[in-house]
């Protein structure tokens, strides 16, 4: 299984599940502790729902062209059908 994880992550799958599962009587800070991560990391992944890293990619990409842009890239794209 090929996980992918952000590449600043401190905590795994597994572990963000063990800190879901964890009782709520144990603080944020004694699990941060025994996970050699934030509370704030704890509390991140405590109260989610899954154990798996939100995209980072822009949910409203910029798709639009200058006419500039636009006009090197309908050059290149003849250009390219010619070759």
């Amino acid at each position: 299984m090929d996980i992918k994880l952000h590449k600043q992550a401190t905590t795994t799958p597994k572990i963000r599940a063990e800190i879901q599962a964890a009782p709520s009587s144990i603080t944020d800070s004694e699990l941060a502790r025994q996970y050699g991560v934030s509370p704030a990391t704890i509390r991140r992944w405590r109260y989610r729902d899954d154990v798996h890293d939100r995209p980072h990619t822009r949910h409203n990409l910029l798709a639009t062209l200058t006419s500039e842009q636009e006009e090197v890239l309908i050059a290149a794209r003849e250009f390219l059908r010619h070759c």
